[in-house]
This record gives C-alpha cells, sequence and structure tokens, in this order.
C-alpha cells in the first residue's frame, strides 16, 4: 500500500488535489473541508496536518478501513463553505464531512447536511447554536462552544484575577460575539463590568486604531481575534504602551500555539482560557507533541490536536460499525465513544453532541529552553459543559448570544 508522504501532501494542499490511499481493503470516503487561504490559513493547515498524523500512524486507516481523503479550499468563506460541501456529496460521493473552521462556516452547511443526511463532524467550528437551538441528530462538534471556554473564565478573572472593569477587543462576527458573550455573562454575574466593546472587522489589517480606541481607566483588556488578527493586534497593543501598563487577557486562540510561532516578548503574561496547550504535562499529549514535532518541526496548535483527536473518534466508532452506510448508525458510534486518552484530556459527549471536557487557564511565558513562548497552565477546570452551571432549559431560553447581547450595562 502507497499512502502520501508529507512532500505528497503540501503538493496536494497547494494544488488543492485530493490525497488518495490506494485502495486494498474498504475504502471510507472523507471530505476534509478548510480555509487554505486568507486570514486563518496557517491554523487550517495545522488542522490538515493533524489529521494526516494520525492516518500516518496508523497506516492510512480508521476503523480498519482505508481513507481516501478530499481535501478541498474554502479560503474563509461561508458560501464557498457550502458549495465545497455539496461537490464533496454530490460529486465526489464522500461518506462524511470532517472540517470547517469558521462558525459562519459551520452556520453555512448546518442546513445542507442535515437535509441530505451528510454526517458532519466539526472539529474547530464552535459556533454555540450548532448544538444547541439548532442541533441536527447528523452534527457532532468535538471541540467546545465558542462561549463554553469562556463562561468559567468570566468567573475566574472576577473571582481569581481581581479585575471589575473590563474593555473588550473583539473581532466582529459570530465567533467573536459569543466568545465575549460567554465572558461577559459570567464575569458580570460575579460583579464586574465590560465598559465598552471594540469590535475589529474580519478583513481588517489596521490594529493601531483599535488599540488607540480602548479605554484607559480599565483594570484589564479581554480580547478575541483569529489568525493574523492576533499577531498585529499584540504588536499594536505593545507600540501603544498599553503592554505592563493594562493587563491583557483573551479568549482561547489568542496565544494559541500557531500563533506564538512568530510572535516575541508582545505576548509575555497574557492570561488566557483553553481547552488545550502544547506543555501540558499528559502521558498522550507528550506523545503527541513529540510526533508532531519530527514531522512537522514545531509544537502542534489546538487546531492540530483537535483534527488529531477528531480522527481518533472516528476511528474508533468505524471500528464498531463498519462501512459507514447508515448515516445515523456511524454518528450514533461517535456519540457513544468516551475518549479517555486524547491528548488534551478525557473526552464525552452531552446529549447535544457537544465535548464536556477541561479547561485550561494558562499563561504565556518563555519557554522552558528559551526558544520562543509556550503557554503554562495555571489553573484546570474539568467537567466543563456548554451550558455551564445553568440548566440547558434555562440557558436556551435566553438569546443566543449576539453582537448585541449581552448589552452593556
Amino acid at each position: 500500500m502507497t499512502r502520501p508522504t508529507k512532500i505528497s501532501m503540501i503538493a496536494a494542499l497547494l494544488m488543492g488535489a485530493t490525497v488518495v490511499n490506494d485502495a486494498e481493503a474498504e475504502t471510507v470516503r472523507i471530505g476534509f473541508p478548510v480555509p487554505l487561504t486568507g486570514v486563518v490559513a496557517e491554523s487550517a493547515r495545522d488542522m490538515v496536518n493533524g489529521f494526516q498524523l494520525y492516518l500516518d500512524q496508523h497506516d492510512g486507516m480508521l476503523g480498519g478501513l482505508e481513507v481516501e481523503l478530499f481535501i478541498e479550499d474554502t479560503e474563509a468563506i461561508p458560501q464557498n463553505a457550502l458549495t465545497k460541501a455539496r461537490k464533496l456529496v454530490e460529486s465526489d460521493n464522500v461518506d462524511f464531512i470532517v472540517g470547517f473552521f469558521l462558525a459562519s462556516e459551520g452556520l453555512a452547511v448546518r442546513d445542507y447536511a442535515e437535509e441530505n443526511e451528510i454526517p458532519l463532524f466539526l472539529p474547530i467550528v464552535s459556533a454555540d447554536d450548532i448544538t444547541q437551538r439548532m442541533r441536527s441528530p447528523y452534527i457532532v462538534r468535538m471541540i467546545w462552544t465558542s462561549s463554553q471556554v469562556m463562561h468559567p473564565f468570566g468567573e475566574y478573572a472576577y473571582n481569581e484575577l481581581g479585575y471589575e472593569r473590563i474593555a473588550v477587543v473583539g473581532v466582529d462576527y459570530a465567533f467573536g460575539w459569543e466568545t465575549v458573550g460567554g465572558f461577559q455573562t459570567t464575569f458580570e454575574e460575579a460583579g464586574g463590568e465590560i465598559v465598552s466593546k471594540i469590535w475589529l472587522p474580519f478583513d481588517t489589517s489596521d490594529y493601531g486604531s483599535f488599540a488607540a480606541q480602548i479605554p484607559r481607566d480599565v483594570d484589564a483588556v479581554f480580547s478575541v481575534l483569529v489568525g493574523a488578527h492576533i499577531p498585529g493586534f499584540l504588536r499594536a497593543y505593545q507600540d501603544y504602551g498599553l503592554q505592563g501598563s493594562i493587563p491583557l487577557i483573551g479568549a482561547n486562540v489568542l496565544t494559541d500555539e500557531d500563533v506564538l510561532r512568530s510572535m516575541g516578548d508582545e505576548a509575555l503574561g497574557v492570561v488566557t482560557a483553553h481547552s488545550y496547550t502544547a506543555s501540558l504535562e499528559r502521558p498522550q499529549n507528550i506523545a503527541f507533541v513529540e510526533a508532531f514535532n519530527e514531522e512537522y518541526g514545531h509544537n502542534p496548535s489546538y487546531y492540530a490536536e483537535a483534527t488529531y483527536t477528531a480522527a481518533m473518534w472516528i476511528d474508533r466508532a468505524l471500528a464498531e460499525t463498519g462501512m459507514p452506510t447508515d448515516p445515523l448508525a456511524l454518528v450514533e458510534a461517535v456519540r457513544a465513544v468516551e475518549l479517555l486518552d486524547a491528548p488534551r484530556g478525557p473526552l464525552r459527549l452531552d446529549e447535544y453532541g457537544n465535548p464536556i471536557e477541561t479547561i485550561y487557564i494558562r499563561e504565556t511565558v518563555v519557554a522552558e529552553d528559551g526558544e520562543g513562548m509556550e503557554n503554562q497552565v495555571l489553573h484546570s477546570i474539568p467537567e466543563v459543559s456548554q451550558f455551564w452551571t445553568y440548566s440547558p432549559e434555562e440557558f436556551l431560553s435566553q438569546p443566543v448570544y449576539s453582537r448585541n447581547y449581552p448589552p452593556l450595562q
């Protein structure tokens, strides 16, 4: 059997080609649409690499089935996400889809997956409602919702960090709104106040003008950005004299490993909440980080861990079902799998198809070897649900978090 090498994989990605394993056994066809061009391209490439690493470690197979992997570039455009989903299903005849990146991409393909009975596994898409008010029997999310990680962090920022007044700088689409909404809700319930919200357009490249708008009479700034926005804004934060003057805290991806690779001391001291960091001292994570470094020459980001773990999840489900001829049977098999050995920690799915997992409070520090930055775990919060401490009924009776909900006090 011939399996794709790292070089052939990169060539295939650049050419928009399909990565194929020669079929010697039954073959499962998997669609893998991700935004390989645009502002989040580096993060999306980590998604491909994480999934491919798991395949490489398992002889190109999942559940005893050969894998034929169809990679498509969505270019971070929601309409393209829907177009690529249609191509994968109607032209490439994939058995199921794993992928997408932006919350808006997931929302764009949600109805298509349900109407066409296509199993859709989302290792990164975090739009809250996909596993809440818009949940579908054909969809499983394999990562947190946008607000899930932020509910415990809002409380932590008030109770443990001691911040009472915070300004927000966020990316202006569903991921930013819902992330801010989760943080604001619990921060204000604890006794704090969000005093302003500054929204950055997704296509912005002018970060200084937004740094200049930050009020100087706050205890901290909370930021949620993505991809190339992150180093640009953190450098502007430093250039405008805010670093060391107003503490910067943020959403999970603000100091993820994919951006830390290109950052220096502008990231020092930033406190974030996340489900993963490459420095986790779990045996499974140590082995994963070593393997990823050997293959790709740098630490994995959460994007890589998420798709690696998604492959693990699907591998164990396919081992139970065999060829996925019944879409609902495959989804139910995935939902039944509990992962105690995922690199990021133990995982299980709730009845809505969303993980319950450990959330880590982290601080960015100089790496132990003195080369670059890493995230050091300050505190762990196990068993965090997408509904936090609220009942599902209570939580779902409220509006979905949006640009203006919850409002400023």
